[in-house]
């Protein structure tokens, strides 16, 4: 189509809105924590409910996203999105919070999985891990540049400031949207009926291949989102990071991957996707012991370290991400993607939540306000168990025609 670079560059805007607006919870886990009496249940429940309600939403919206035009669907979540963003920048309390969180994780669940179709259908296979690397380089932007940026704002205001610039931002790029994407029904031109929700499902679960992608998706989050939302209350309980210092690791692990994300997208496209993958989804094991495992330790090792970690862990995402967006004809591709992100978005909840329930806190040496974490070395071995069985699934995907 025309313009792909403009409407890759929209998208990628989009995106790293959802994903600043997701992390910059974790980042913000010591003074969120401190300011409401929070213990790491209770934490993990925020950073979940955001994942839980996008979960909910993905799979409701899995009945009728492939029934309308792609631009208009974008339109409504991402000002659904929008919305729960601005909510959270005015939220008083815990339970307003948590309400505001669960409201824009509802739409931006969804709004992933939206942004990712979009994309399959426009870009062919040949070309679709480079196009995606792109749009998913926003996870490193939103790393460098947004998660620094956000915890700035929250140290110089507050811990809303940094929602309120996130709803700013999002306001714009939604006006972008309405503007410069087109109409996008290249997937409703085939003339196929209108499918009912249990036609759909059984579309999906009755294949096989997308059985495996569902699974696929579920262990490759467990192998990832046990460890993440605890890292920085980690770095600050247990390693010796000041809250300013956190700003660190995002800014130097995004820094790493921000022009690294397209290029591992090329070299899945020419050395294939599922080699590129069992790469990185090998190499990611060492940085994930450790950070777990990681005693009291100077910045700047520290700092190597969680670079490393957000290099291996882009490096697997871009491929995986291909990969299952190609299991699937067109037609049914949203369908599927919205139910990926249920699968994932549940099982980060699930995951955060496990996490959460097995680490406890105690007195920390280097900080009075912060907690350290006990048995946070447990979890990273639960999250390499999942990252070797994700690469023994990786194997068992197979491609769809017309994909």
């Amino acid at each position: 189509m025309k313009n792909e670079k403009a409407l890759l560059f929209i998208l990628a805007a989009a995106m790293f809105t959802h994903i600043m607006d997701f992390m910059i919870m974790m980042p913000l886990s010591p003074s969120l924590m401190s300011i409401f009496d929070l213990d790491a249940q209770k934490f993990s429940l925020l950073v979940s409910s955001y994942t839980i309600t996008a979960g909910v939403t993905g799979f409701l919206a899995a009945f009728q996203i492939d029934r309308y035009d792609r631009k208009s669907l974008l339109l409504l979540m991402y000002f659904g999105f929008t919305i729960g963003t601005l909510a959270c920048a005015i939220a008083p309390s815990y339970f307003f919070l948590l309400i505001a969180r669960s409201t824009a994780g509802a739409f931006g669940g969804v709004l992933g999985a939206l942004i990712l179709s979009i994309v399959s259908d426009v870009i062919p296979l040949e070309r679709r891990a480079s196009a995606l690397g792109i749009v998913m380089a926003s996870f490193s932007l939103a790393s460098v540049f947004g998660v620094p940026f956000g915890l700035f704002l929250a140290d110089f205001f507050s811990w809303h400031a940094p929602f309120m610039f996130l709803g700013i931002l999002a306001v714009i790029i939604w006006g972008l949207m309405l503007r410069f994407i087109p109409p996008l029904r290249t997937h409703l031109d085939g003339g196929h009926a209108v499918k009912k929700p249990m036609e759909i499902l059984s579309n999906i679960f009755g294949q096989r291949n997308t059985r495996i992608g569902l699974t696929f998706t579920s262990v490759l989050t467990l192998g990832h989102f046990t460890i993440v939302p605890f890292i920085a209350a980690y770095m600050v309980g247990n390693v010796g990071f000041t809250n300013d210092q956190l700003a660190y690791i995002y800014l130097v692990g995004g820094a790493l991957t921000i022009f690294f994300s397209p290029w591992v997208g090329k070299m899945a496209d020419k050395h294939g996707r599922l080699k590129i993958f069992t790469i990185f989804g090998s190499l990611v094991i060492i940085p994930i012991l450790m950070i777990t495992h990681m005693p009291p330790t100077p910045l700047w090792a520290a700092l190597i370290v969680a670079g490393i970690f957000f290099i291996f862990s882009n490096g697997r995402m871009v491929p995986s991400t291909t990969m299952e967006t190609a299991i699937i004809n067109p037609e049914s591709r949203g369908s599927y993607m919205s139910l990926r992100s249920s699968v994932q978005q549940l099982t980060s909840g699930m995951a955060a939540f496990l996490a959460g329930s097995i680490i406890s806190e105690t007195t920390s040496e280097f900080s009075a306000e912060a907690k350290a974490l006990v048995n946070y070395n447990y979890v990273g071995w639960i999250a390499v168990f999942f990252s070797l069985v994700s690469l023994w699934i990786a194997r068992k995907l197979t491609v769809a025609k017309g994909s």
